[in-house]
């Protein structure tokens, strides 16, 4: 589904139609081990559904190159051995598909570099493509692109039918200081991420959404729902 221009939702990735460049942000790889050290015991599948689903994506479409926007790795401020371990294993996965896979730092990632070294793998702190500007969106930037496009939030929604109720990922688009910003869920099957109708939004970026268009991604299709004052 084309969101903007040249842009369309694939599963929770975004597509760069003109660039041939798919966009995916907030894997938290070393959540399943984060969540054992916390006594929470969740089957270590994460990983194998992530690349199950990017494998049906690149079934779809044949990008040059991945731009991971943020976050690929779940704890702070140290890399646990099964992160290791497994982003690299999920780097060779990439690189076996495209050709070059570029890291966006996200707040999660001040260590990742120095797993990336180890594949030649760029760590940045946003990158451009002509008009669209990639950055993580914990912090604001100034750039004089006419698109941004964030991660960090992990928007989800909560559709309510009667006394019960489902929560689903979903793209936010709206404006940010007259410029065209996309928010995209996490690409972490784990993750169900938070609930834009309730609570403060993480991203300085969406401080005011009630007039952001909705995009709720469900079995496999993506639905415009409204702006999001309508859901309220």
């Amino acid at each position: 589904m084309q969101i903007h221009p040249g842009i369309s939702v694939i599963d929770t990735a975004l597509w760069l139609e003109n660039e041939e460049i798919l966009i995916i942000n907030d894997l938290h790889i070393g959540y399943e081990q984060a969540l054992h050290f916390k006594g929470i015991l969740v089957p270590r599948f994460q990983l194998e559904e992530i690349c199950d689903k990017l494998n049906l994506i690149f079934e779809k479409v044949k990008p040059k190159k991945v731009v991971i926007n943020g976050d690929l790795k779940h704890v702070f401020g140290k890399v646990l051995q099964r992160e290791w371990k497994e982003v690299l294993q999920f780097l060779d996965f990439l690189l076996v598909h495209v050709s070059e896979v570029v890291i966006i730092q996200g707040n999660h990632d001040p260590m990742v570099k120095f797993i990336a070294e180890k594949r030649d793998v760029s760590v940045v702190k946003e990158i451009k493509f002509g008009e669209i500007h990639i950055v993580h969106g914990d912090e604001l930037v100034e750039t004089d692109a006419e698109v941004i496009i964030i991660g960090h939030e992990h928007p989800a929604v909560k559709i309510h039918e009667g006394a019960k109720w489902e929560k689903y990922k979903c793209f936010l688009k709206g404006k940010w200081q007259r410029k065209v910003l996309i928010a995209v869920p996490s690409f972490n099957p784990l993750l169900e991420g938070t609930n834009i109708l309730e609570g403060k939004m993480l991203s300085p970026f969406l401080k005011k959404i009630d007039d952001f268009e909705v995009f709720v991604v469900g079995k496999g299709e993506v639905f415009s729902f409204g702006m999001v004052k309508s859901l309220r």
